[in-house]
């Protein structure tokens, strides 16, 4: 059979072939195996990292420590650095992957991961989209999520989704029009399965229980339905199982990480303990019992040009008490959820539009450090942010046209630059507000 999806991967310097033999062997340990391979794998990255890695070095302040919990939280804070100072010795921008975080926290950064860390991350997606009889390589995609605007960045957009097997439904703009215009497509490929952010399809639900319409009625092909990035909340879930007419699969994870958690067919949301060591630490740093609240504190156990250990991603969660070290429940997460985007045209955008928008204000130079975005009427947005500098008229003209480009033209936009920005008691930023 004709693999293009991993012909792909291998191609782009990717070891796809290599990472899933691995992973596979490490899925079989006992767990006994499993214990000791997590504590080896802890010892082997922190090692690497203080001897190979100089930011890494410096948080730490010593090569040598003596107990997992004496290692420092990484923050999102720590990373806000050019990303060349974060690298490991002999990675460069060339010989790795790198990308932007989606900034839903409001604290975007820079990341890289080797290219075997990487391979990893795409073995553990297949694994578990396999659970639902999904397979990249053949399995067709309705894929709802951002797209570049500009030219060159929305052709390679389309040429990657080609070859991932996939069809791009953008979620900039999600008016009736656009949505009919969705539901077309739907009666017309044979789609297996949907893949996307939560809100959008939220929307799109909402707009054919409208029409009457039990998505499968339409597409007989569809298998399931994956949702990310956003919380999804009973209601809307029921609502997405009513209106697709496929079984809903919440998954959580991180573009610098890997998927963190993904339901599985017993419906448990198992957390990846084959890449990940996750944690759920009180606010001294102290691991929590399971079935009590704490931070997401996550270590990748893999990748070798970044150091991500005890990284507090920034959300809330509670491990399940059935939890065991080989399989652990994320029993809930109390993390973001963006807002939906209403404007004065009455088009509607998902949150998580603002994504594309932070990339316009992310520079690698770790100027803006947090920023948040407020909706206060149909017309009128805010931006507060904290930075060294102030953001000087060519950067803003920037951004207001981006927003123009990605949400719609004449929109009010004030910018207000901020020593401090305004938190949820749980001390979380919300990236996107509505006021409406």
């Amino acid at each position: 059979m004709f693999r293009l999806f991993d012909i792909a991967l291998q191609w782009n310097g990717f070891p796809i072939r290599k990472a899933r033999q691995e992973l596979l062997k490490i899925i079989a340990q006992t767990p006994q195996e499993h214990e000791q391979f997590i504590e080896r794998k802890k010892r082997e990255i922190v090692q690497y990292h203080l001897e190979n890695n100089t930011f890494y070095n410096e948080l730490v302040g010593t090569k040598n420590y003596k107990n997992w919990d004496d290692l420092p939280i990484l923050t999102k804070q720590n990373l806000q650095k050019p990303l060349q100072e974060r690298l490991s010795s002999g990675y460069t921008l060339k010989n790795c992957y790198t990308n932007k975080t989606s900034g839903s926290s409001g604290t975007p950064f820079i990341f890289a991961k080797d290219n075997y860390s990487h391979a990893l991350t795409w073995a553990s997606n297949m694994y578990r989209f396999g659970w639902y009889g999904i397979d990249f390589n053949t399995s067709y995609q309705a894929r709802f999520y951002g797209i570049p605007m500009d030219f060159i960045g929305n052709k390679k957009e389309r040429f990657k989704d080609f070859l991932s097997h996939r069809y791009r439904f953008s979620v900039f703009d999600l008016s009736d029009v656009v949505l009919e215009s969705i539901l077309k497509n739907f009666s017309q490929k044979k789609f297996d399965y949907i893949n996307g952010y939560t809100s959008a399809i939220v929307l799109f639900a909402k707009f054919l229980q409208q029409k009457n319409i039990v998505l499968t009625s339409v597409c007989p092909s569809l298998k399931v339905c994956m949702v990310t990035s956003e919380m999804l909340f009973d209601d809307d879930k029921i609502l997405l199982e009513k209106q697709l007419g496929v079984p809903i699969v919440n998954e959580y994870g991180a573009s610098e990480l890997d998927l963190i958690a993904f339901q599985n067919p017993e419906g448990l949301w198992q957390v990846n303990s084959e890449t990940l060591f996750v944690e759920i630490l009180d606010q001294n740093n102290k691991a929590v019992p399971h079935g009590q609240a704490g931070r997401v504190v996550i270590t990748s156990l893999y990748n070798k040009a970044h150091p991500f250990i005890r990284y507090d991603i920034g959300d809330i969660g509670i491990l399940d008490k059935k939890s065991t070290l080989q399989k652990p429940i994320l029993q809930q997460l109390i993390g973001r959820s963006n807002d939906v985007v209403v404007l004065p045209s009455g088009k509607k955008s998902a949150g998580l539009t603002f994504y594309y928008v932070t990339k316009s204000i992310i520079e690698d130079d770790g100027n803006v450090k947090e920023f948040t975005i407020k909706q206060t009427k149909l017309d009128c947005f805010e931006i507060d942010y904290v930075s060294e500098k102030e953001l000087v008229s060519n950067q803003i003209k920037k951004i207001e046209a981006a927003i123009s480009l990605y949400l719609e033209p004449n929109l009010s936009i004030t910018f207000i630059r901020k020593n401090i920005l305004d938190r949820a008691n749980r001390g979380k930023l919300k990236q996107f507000i509505s006021m409406l």
